[in-house]
């Protein structure tokens, strides 16, 4: 398992949101579209993201898997990760059934962990950096 991973992971689970771009496509062209996410979760050496195949950042992914995330954590500075989402669905029952619980502790209505509409993503050719406000970026190998 990737040490790079972990410490991605670690970052995105020690702070309670971090923030994931996509690409919209509009009338105006393609236009990045950031909303704040919060669940990562190690499973056989990928990270697994969760959402909703009825929310707009699937649609986008789907349409677009041009991706990056970043989240600041107080005196660590912050970690950038940028990829190409896939979306095949390969959580295991452990792993849609944290995302499950996590989704329901935040407001979000599902019937269970089997519930359809509850997906799981991974990043793929990802690359990564933690950031300094000195203007470093040092990369996380992955």
């Amino acid at each position: 398992m990737s040490q790079g991973k972990e410490t991605i992971v670690s970052y995105l689970t020690s702070v309670p949101a971090w923030y994931l771009s996509t690409v919209e496509e509009t009338p105006e062209g393609p236009r990045p579209h950031v909303r704040p996410f919060s669940f990562a979760m190690m499973q056989d050496g990928d990270i697994q993201f969760c959402t909703a195949t009825t929310k707009d950042c699937y649609r986008e992914m789907a349409a677009n898997p041009s991706v990056e995330l970043t989240a600041w954590k107080s005196g660590a500075g912050w970690v950038i990760l940028r990829g190409k989402a896939n979306l095949t669905d390969t959580a295991d029952a452990r792993t849609r059934e944290e995302g499950f619980k996590h989704m329901v502790a935040l407001g979000e209505d599902w019937a269970s962990a089997d519930d359809e509409r509850l997906t799981f993503f991974t990043i793929e050719e990802a690359e990564a950096w933690i950031c300094d406000i000195d203007g470093s970026w040092n990369p996380v190998e992955l």
